[in-house]
């Protein structure tokens, strides 16, 4: 099996990229869509019906779908053998991956509840939280890619 995998890195490898960037662009998106929820859900409340779908789709039909791709082309590519445990640069990455998972786990509950009509959080909270998926992927891209521990 580790043979198969090996001889399949590069595909595995890029499969891996590419669910990643996508399930980032949506940890990257879905925050600002809830700051437009909650920003216009008071004064307009067909807008927030609006949001909701737009939230609930970017979710399920792209961010999870994403975010399963990544973790099993992740794991695929460990299975090759290629990662070097020994040293700090991938249990830092995987501290980073999961905490970029709760995030996506964060995001839904979120979305949830202002799915409920429960807007008890204003923009700012939400642009703020906006910037948790981008200190994550620099952490995850240095640790990658640079590899200083």
């Amino acid at each position: 099996m580790t043979d198969f995998l090996a001889s399949a890195y590069p595909w595995l490898k890029t499969l891996h990229i590419l669910s990643f960037t996508a399930w980032m662009a949506g940890l990257f998106y879905l925050p600002r869509l809830f700051v437009y929820h909650v920003e216009t859900a008071r004064d307009r409340p067909e807008r927030a019906e609006l949001f909701q779908i737009m939230e609930r789709r970017l979710l399920k039909a792209i961010m999870t779908p994403a975010m399963l791709s990544t973790w099993i082309f992740g794991l695929l590519l460990i299975g090759t053998g290629a990662v070097d445990w020994s040293a700090a640069w991938p249990w830092v990455k995987a501290a980073a991956v999961l905490g970029m998972t709760w995030f996506h786990f964060w995001c839904s509950g979120q979305r949830e509840v202002l799915a409920a009509g429960d807007v008890d959080r204003t923009g700012r909270y939400y642009r703020l939280m906006n910037e948790v998926p981008t200190l994550l992927l620099i952490v995850i891209v240095v640790s990658v890619v640079a590899r200083p521990f």
